[in-house]
């Protein structure tokens, strides 16, 4: 029953004292009120006939807004007068057009569209989980109601990476074509690998002169060259414990996705081939031909649901990994955090044999935190002791900063929002000097 049968019986009990037995009255009022429920609830539409069904998007980026439409079909000969709540979890940010107090009305056979807009708050799967139909008689004293957990339609929302980094793609291209000596800058590019020979003309560098080659023609050839293509990148991301930290606004992971979709992106366009891989104590993600046109999506799909697993990274397996699937030389960028516990632990005593097969890169996120009190001068007693804290961790990244450069191994330590240009500015650097 709701509050009209209820303020229906007070009403009736208002005229109590003019009865001649009140209770007798109150007998009968209560047996009309129950006799006007029973006939309102049969006349309220039966929700055994009612067919639901969802339409719309299966992806958003993050920070963007999508569209799910809940279709309701009234297959039922009577009117359907009902509220309709239908419920997501609380950071897919659901806003239906029609709130659920608002009673909606559907003729028999009409089909009711009931669309609801999106915009959620975190990367992953966001699931509808329940609907619930309240269905209302003429006289609004009675309704039938479904609480639909089992039978609500499934839909699943994936909410892909926000990637902001891609405004740092169209300058990192740029270098990429002086590298490539298809743009001139201040410098001609001159590529890494031997390309072919060429007559001599007026402005070449007199270096790239093959004198063997010109004593045989007669004549002063040049070498060209081209830059490396068709190298190998691994890009490894860390799941484990420390990816849970959040530096800023988001978590290390987060910062560290960002910087594998530029970094993929890049280096397809510099015509490398790119291999995702996600790990900490069991591989979580693998994404081989990254760099392939049209598999943005299908990367950024792959690493929306990867949440920080709260466990130590066993870098024993990711080395293991790595040995096993990847035998030609690659560039290994393994995205963790400098932490002299769980890399000096787990990854120097296994680098030396990944490190005399593959070019190792390791980039982390700096703590904007730590940043920021070893940058304010302190003013209490208590901020000393922090500041010197944040010193300390900074002089163990510097002491595992060079552990790792003895074992020829580039490291790129930036604030999170600059991870990504800046581990795309390495990866530059080290194609345009041919260390690949």
């Amino acid at each position: 029953m709701t509050w009209r049968a209820a303020a229906l019986l007070a009403a009736g009990a208002l005229t109590l004292p003019g009865w001649p037995a009140p209770f007798v009255g109150l007998v009968v009022m209560v047996c009309v009120v129950l006799l006007l429920v029973g006939l309102d609830l049969a006349l309220a539409a039966p929700l055994g006939a009612l067919t639901v069904e969802r339409a719309g998007e299966r992806a958003v980026r993050l920070g963007g807004t999508a569209t799910v439409t809940l279709y309701l079909r009234n297959a039922s000969g009577r009117p359907l007068r009902a509220r309709v709540r239908d419920a997501w979890v609380p950071s897919a940010g659901a806003r239906p057009e029609v709130p659920p107090t608002r009673v909606v009305h559907a003729a028999p056979g009409e089909v009711l569209a009931l669309p609801s807009h999106l915009t959620p708050t975190r990367r992953g799967d966001r699931p509808a989980v329940a609907l619930t139909i309240r269905s209302f008689g003429p006289l609004g004293l009675a309704f039938r109601q479904w609480d639909g957990r089992p039978g609500t339609p499934p839909w699943t929302l994936r909410v892909l990476p926000r990637f902001e980094a891609r405004r740092h793609l169209p300058e990192r291209l740029s270098r990429l074509r002086v590298i490539d000596g298809t743009q001139v800058g201040r410098g001609r590019g001159p590529g890494t690998e031997f390309d072919a020979l060429r007559e001599y003309v007026s402005g070449d560098d007199v270096r790239s002169i093959d004198w063997r080659a010109s004593a045989r023609r007669a004549e002063v050839l040049v070498r060209t060259w081209r830059p490396e293509r068709d190298r190998r990148l691994i890009c490894v991301l860390d799941t484990g414990r420390t990816s849970a930290v959040r530096v800023g606004d988001e978590p290390r992971l987060d910062a560290s996705i960002e910087a594998a979709l530029l970094l993929s992106a890049l280096a397809g366009r510099a015509g490398d081939r790119v291999d995702v891989l996600a790990a900490d104590v069991v591989p979580r993600a693998s994404v081989a031909g990254a760099e392939r046109p049209g598999q943005w999506s299908r990367l950024a799909h792959a690493l929306a649901p990867l949440q920080p697993a709260l466990v130590e990274t066993d870098f024993r397996l990711i080395a293991g990994e790595l040995l096993r699937r990847h035998r030609p030389r690659s560039l290994v960028v393994l995205l963790t955090a400098l932490e002299p516990g769980a890399l000096g632990e787990g990854l120097l005593p296994v680098l030396p044999r990944l490190a005399a097969r593959h070019r190792v890169l390791v980039a982390a996120a700096q703590d904007p935190v730590l940043v920021r009190l070893t940058a304010t001068p302190p003013r209490r007693p208590e901020d000393a002791y922090a500041a010197a804290a944040a010193w300390r961790t900074f002089d163990e990244r510097n002491r595992l900063t060079a552990a790792l450069t003895r074992h020829h191994v580039t490291v790129v330590d930036a604030p999170a929002d600059h991870l990504a240009p800046a581990l795309a500015d390495a990866y530059l650097t080290l194609k345009s000097t041919a260390q690949l």
